[in-house]
């Protein structure tokens, strides 16, 4: 009982948790022993919007033949039922060619409804609709005039989650959790549209993936540090999700990821190990930004043929570093700052020259996919 009141002053307060230790997390790699993955329905994708400590976010990431890189993504934010705030981000990379910065926008949102069965989401200016039969996001956006954004994505792989339901438990009894993370993907997909900026559209017809997450806890007492993969190759999409609790839960990795071609998941689950293999220290804030990295996906098809697909490389193409401090809300500023050491730093990498080609081998057969490679690392705290 004294760890369950501690862990709700440190949910409102912000403060950093007792040492629970790992019998205190329960990864969704445990579902995954017997159900490697299950694929999504329509029912899968409702926002939850709980009243207790959440984050909740819809995250789309397209890559256009062009070479652009964009990002949209609507972030639902609740701090112990007191103060909800929802905000509407967009970012664009350019290719190096143009020389360009890249184009961020994080603007809060008003007037927030959902469609009666939660699949939609609605703001002032803003909309993310589902379609009725669960495959295409339409994405539409004139929240902010240098951000116009009009796109649609539609699945050409198979949704999935890891487990039964892509959730990993936190606290001492996992039927009646104090805190969850769970993931949902959508690995490989069609993208169409444009964000329009004042220097004209930005194209993004090609392909890309989406994200639904709940983090239903603070970040920072889920989640120390992350790894992050979004493959898109011409034949061939990978994508791998990896975080690490505080030493709270015991400094416990869960990764989750898959490997897809069109129609098809040919393997998923949380055998999927993400690794620095090369960091250097940022002077700024002592973080190890990595310098090269390594992704291994292992599993079987559902025919029972053995897979391991890598991607491994140098990073060396940085196309930002961002201080998440200098973005959040004020009021989450102050909250985070209560917890010890938390400064956290998102790190972000598209190795283009030479590019970081995905090997994959499926049985005898081995195919080396070129693509694009965009990937983070994030660090939050020790």
């Amino acid at each position: 009982m004294m760890n369950w009141a501690k862990q709700q002053l440190a949910n409102v307060a912000g403060t950093q948790e007792p040492i629970y230790g790992p019998s205190h997390i329960r990864s969704v790699a445990k579902q995954a022993e017997t159900t490697p993955y299950s694929l999504l329905k329509r029912e899968d994708l409702k926002w939850v919007t709980p009243d207790s400590t959440n984050v909740e976010t819809a995250s789309f990431y397209f890559n256009g033949d062009n070479g652009h890189i964009g990002f949209a993504q609507v972030i639902y934010s609740n701090v112990a039922g007191i103060k909800t705030t929802v905000q509407f981000n967009t970012k664009i990379f350019y290719p190096k060619s143009e020389n360009k910065a890249p184009l961020f926008f994080s603007d809060q949102v008003k007037d927030v409804d959902f469609s009666e069965d939660k699949c939609n989401f609605y703001a002032e200016n803003c909309a993310v609709e589902l379609s009725e039969d669960g495959k295409t996001y339409t994405i539409k956006s004139m929240v902010n005039e240098g951000s116009i954004v009009n796109l649609k994505i539609t699945q050409v792989a198979p949704g999935f989650q890891v487990g039964t339901d892509g959730t990993t438990f936190f606290g001492p009894d996992p039927e009646a959790p104090w805190g969850t993370m769970r993931h949902v993907f959508w690995p490989r997909n069609k993208c169409e549209g444009s964000i329009l900026t004042k220097d004209g559209p930005v194209d993004f017809n090609g392909n890309g993936l989406f994200i639904y997450a709940i983090q239903g806890m603070k970040p920072h007492h889920a989640a120390a540090k992350w790894k992050f993969a979004d493959f898109q190759g011409t034949n061939y999409s990978a994508v791998m999700m990896e975080f690490i609790t505080p030493p709270s839960y015991g400094s416990t990795v869960v990764t989750v990821g898959g490997v897809v071609k069109d129609g098809e998941i040919i393997t998923a689950g949380s055998s999927c190990v993400a690794s620095h293999q090369k960091v250097k220290e940022d002077p700024e804030n002592e973080w190890p930004e990595p310098e090269e990295v390594s992704f291994e996906w292992t599993g079987k098809t559902k025919d029972g043929k053995d897979v391991k697909a890598v991607l491994s490389g140098p990073l060396n193409d940085k196309i930002d570093k961002i201080d998440v401090m200098f973005h959040v809300p004020g009021f989450v500023k102050k909250i985070v700052a209560g917890a010890a050491g938390t400064k956290p730093y998102i790190y972000q990498y598209s190795p283009s020259d030479p590019a970081m080609p995905l090997k994959i081998n499926i049985g005898d057969e081995e195919v080396i996919e070129q693509g694009v490679l965009f990937s983070e690392a994030t660090f939050i705290c020790p």
